[in-house]
């Protein structure tokens, strides 16, 4: 991943040049690219519900059964569940919440995704349909913007075309199609860089609130553009990009708000953190740690086949996201770098690593980056899909039988 905006090379200063002023029509017409890139989505889309009807007949719960689960029944699954509970039931029902046996940790989910899925089954009767429903447009407006992101930072015809491809057959893809946060999120995340890297901070910001609403990576995500803010007024933005300041600190609203609503309902301001820690071993380890106790239940003998090869897969993603942001510090892109760098902090110090896979999808420039690798040596596609394209395959599988682990 050489230089990732056009006419900028690597410095430690100055920010990503903003693209061309573009009228309000155009930002919202699509081009041929465009569309290009929106069919490929639903063709991958038609793909996994293919894998999901299939599934369902070819690996059952229980063996022996004559009548398969329901059609939605494979994407109904862990986390999806935790968020149709909180939309249906809310977060403290009938009084209960930490204090009582047996609780399910759900104020460790953030509001955003909830509130949005209780809003559409209000139209959509059906909660698992209601939750694909906002995966599948909400993963549209993504896959869109990361396009257009990846044509801002490389000039290679078809960098967006290229970047999509990557991203949509990458190993955890199916859990944007599923009722998750990452494709809500990241509908959010990407236009609000998009929108920073052309200086267009108010909107940055609201997008941007908006992902710290559904997932506490949205603070990761705040503190990348308030770095490239920074960088931009330093470079010479004047006194009107200083006015725009104030937008920066808007994302941390939601955060507060939902700190605040525990607080009341629990008496504790970081009850979230504490459910995370509760629930999924969450609690501080330093990284040396953690790495130690995933190697073990990845090669130690501790755990089943089937969660040591999790863990294995943890370790593996850890892996990339450490060369990635190396990578992108030797490139001087700092705020890429602190994105993702805080990612890797938050899921690099539990007890042991839990869900680093499915946390590569929300770093675009690993993305971008392949792509660019792609573009300037073709034989990199090919590997990459030959490589990628049975583990895809399995983690689907494995998320729609059931049988994932973290």
């Amino acid at each position: 991943m050489s230089t990732l905006t056009p006419g900028l090379r690597p410095s430690p200063v100055r920010p990503p040049v903003p693209a061309a002023p573009e009228s309000r029509a155009a930002r919202f017409r699509l081009s041929p690219a465009d569309r290009d890139v929106l069919w490929l989505y639903l063709l991958t889309r038609i793909s996994l519900w293919i894998t999901a009807h299939f599934a369902r007949w070819l690996f059952p719960a229980q063996s022996g059964v004559r009548e398969t689960a329901p059609v939605l029944a494979p994407f109904q699954r862990w986390d999806a569940n935790h968020y149709l509970h909180i939309a249906r039931d809310g977060y403290f029902p009938a009084g209960t919440g930490p204090w009582t046996s047996g609780w399910d940790n759900r104020e460790a989910f953030f509001p955003g995704y909830p509130l949005l899925l209780r809003a559409v089954h209000t139209v959509v009767p059906d909660w698992t349909a209601a939750g694909l429903l906002i995966s599948l447009l909400a993963g549209a407006v993504a896959v869109l913007a990361l396009a257009r992101v990846a044509r801002a930072y490389l000039p290679e015809e078809g960098a967006g075309h290229r970047t999509v491809v990557l991203f949509l057959l990458s190993p955890c893809a199916v859990f944007l199609a599923a009722g998750y946060t990452e494709a809500l999120f990241l509908a959010f995340a990407l236009p609000a860089w998009l929108a920073a890297m052309r200086h267009r901070w108010a909107l940055a910001a609201v997008l941007t609130t908006l992902g710290t609403a559904v997932r506490v990576s949205g603070l990761f995500l705040a503190a990348a553009i308030g770095l490239l803010f920074l960088l931009s007024a330093r470079a010479g933005g004047g006194r009107r990009t200083w006015r725009s300041a104030g937008w920066t600190l808007l994302p941390a609203l939601p955060p507060a708000a939902y700190s605040w609503y525990l607080h009341a309902h629990t008496g504790d301001w970081m009850a979230w953190k504490h459910a995370q820690e509760r629930g999924w071993y969450r609690t501080f380890h330093p990284p040396w740690e953690a790495w130690a106790n995933t190697w073990t239940g990845a090669f130690g003998g501790t755990q089943s086949t089937g969660y040591a090869f999790m863990f294995q897969a943890e370790l593996a993603a850890m892996l990339v996201g450490l060369a990635l942001v190396a990578l992108l510090v030797r490139r001087r892109r700092w705020p890429e770098a602190v994105y993702v760098a805080l990612s890797l902090w938050a899921l690099g110090t539990s007890y042991w690593y839990t869900s680093v896979p499915r946390a590569t999808l929300l770093w675009w420039p690993l993305w971008i980056g392949l792509a660019a690798l792609s573009l300037r040596r073709p034989w990199f596609r090919t590997a990459y899909l030959c490589v990628v394209a049975p583990v895809t395959t399995l983690v689907a599988l494995t998320f729609l039988t059931g049988r994932w682990a973290g």
